[in-house]
């Protein structure tokens, strides 16, 4: 067996922990290191908008295995900041593949690194929480690196999700056979491609609107409902957004919050959030939805939360992590607003599309095949 190539990168944590590395696509990025516990998917997890800033550390041993290709991502390119793993498969064993994973980040100048030691990495976030750091494959000064990361402001009170979505008005059409069911507007902090396809397999057709297009304009479209998409970020900095939202509600079309649309509902109707000790990143977050009795394993990507207590009388928390007890799906009684944490028709179990998803569907007015109401 052939030694190991000698280290050639840095992974460097704002506690000051550095990790030498092995460089498999080049650059430098500074970010929020985060790490993923997903088994597959790396290419939706690396394209996910929800993904932007973050240093991504897959725990999962081999990546690149089965190549990437076009179909699989959830945006046009990766937004992670940078991807450490354990070992990057050279070429990939799959015939689906369009390329490999090296070439894919290397074409998109998304820094990579193998080599390290991920445990060591995953236990110091687990204790320490998520924290700053910068991933290189272009500097070796350590002690610099580290006067830097300490340097950096907190992820907290951020607004990537500004930029995460689109910037024009767009379409996106059902893929029910009769045509729309539904016409929903949908507000794009940063929305995943396999979202848009759960609402469009259901027989929903969506407009995509900008992050801060004004509410008047998304209530004169006339659609039957709205939904708040996921992306990346903390809520706290989105005023703009929470006002535009609390018009939304005011005008009783139905609602739908996911991921930092949940919590920009939240906020909205007067709850506060919080800041998650641990980040859920991964594809096993168990759910529990206390009005069917039932677990769901869900598919997660974000870092903050709501306080359960600070939401208003009315607020009902239908759904709850079963590792943390954090607030993963709330309703309100009477009326059609409801939102959820994680990814809508990414999740198995015995409700796999989640109580609450369901539930908007259920309350909106149905068109015929014309697509009229």
């Amino acid at each position: 067996m052939l030694p190991a190539p000698p280290h050639d990168a840095l992974l460097v944590l704002a506690d000051g922990s550095v990790f030498p590395a092995r460089a498999v696509a080049p650059g430098t990025r500074f970010g929020e290191v985060v790490f993923h516990t997903a088994m597959s998917g790396y290419q939706e997890i690396l394209t996910d908008p929800a993904t932007a800033g973050q240093i991504v550390v897959m725990t999962q041993p081999h990546l690149g295995n089965y190549g990437v290709s076009a179909s699989w991502a959830e945006s046009d390119r990766p937004r992670a900041a940078g991807v450490v793993a354990r070992q990057f498969t050279p070429e990939p064993a799959n015939r689906a593949a369009e390329g490999g994973l090296r070439g894919y980040l290397r074409a998109h100048r998304v820094p990579a690194v193998e080599g390290l030691d991920i445990r060591a990495v995953v236990r110091r976030l687990r204790g320490h929480g998520e924290m700053r750091g910068v991933l290189t494959t272009e500097r070796s000064d350590a002690a610099a690196l580290r006067a830097e990361v300490r340097d950096l402001p907190s992820a907290t009170g951020e607004a990537p999700a500004l930029e995460a979505g689109c910037r024009r008005a767009g379409q996106w059409p059902a893929a029910t056979p009769d045509g729309p069911r539904w016409r929903l507007a949908l507000y794009d902090f940063g929305v995943a491609r396999s979202t848009l396809r759960a609402f469009a397999e259901r027989g929903a057709e969506l407009v995509l609107l900008p992050a801060l297009t004004p509410a008047r304009e998304a209530l004169a479209l006339g659609a039957d409902g709205i939904v708040l998409s996921q992306g990346p970020g903390d809520p706290a900095p989105l005023a703009a957004s929470v006002e535009t939202v609390r018009e939304l509600l005011a005008s009783g079309t139905p609602l739908f919050g996911i991921g930092l649309g949940h919590l920009l509902l939240g906020l909205a109707l007067g709850a506060r959030g919080f800041r998650l000790g641990g980040g859920h990143h991964g594809a096993n977050q168990p759910v529990f939805d206390r009005l069917a009795r039932r677990v769901a394993i869900t598919s997660q990507n974000h870092a903050f939360a709501l306080v359960p207590e600070s939401l208003p009388a009315g607020c009902e928390v239908v759904e709850v992590n079963l590792n943390d007890g954090s607030v993963e799906g709330f309703m309100v009684t009477g009326r059609p607003v409801f939102a959820i944490q994680y990814q809508p028709g990414v999740a198995f179990g015995p409700h796999p599309a989640g109580g609450l998803f369901g539930r908007f569907l259920a309350a909106l007015p149905e068109r015929g095949a014309s697509g009229r109401a």
